[in-house]
């Protein structure tokens, strides 16, 4: 069973002057592109707080043999250059 309930909420003038008119375009009303677009926001929330995100996990061995010991911090520097060493 649907029930509703009468709510006042206070709506910026410009988001309800352009409702009004969309509302007249479409020959529909306040309540209903109200309704409408509460129900997109709380779809669209529910569906990014669920999203999962998995870990990515890579494998191998670790760093090759034969690499600098300061390999690590100087990946950036290595990435931008202009030739490769």
């Amino acid at each position: 069973m649907v029930t509703h309930m009468k709510t006042t909420i206070d709506i910026a003038d410009d988001v309800l002057s352009r409702a009004k008119q969309l509302a007249h375009r479409e020959k529909t009303t306040l309540k209903v592109l109200a309704e409408e677009g509460l129900r997109l926001v709380l779809e669209r929330r529910l569906v990014q707080s669920t999203v999962k995100i998995e870990p990515v996990v890579f494998t191998g061995n670790g760093l090759q043999p034969g690499l600098p010991d300061d390999f690590v911090d100087n990946i950036r520097d290595w990435a931008y250059q202009d030739e490769p060493q």
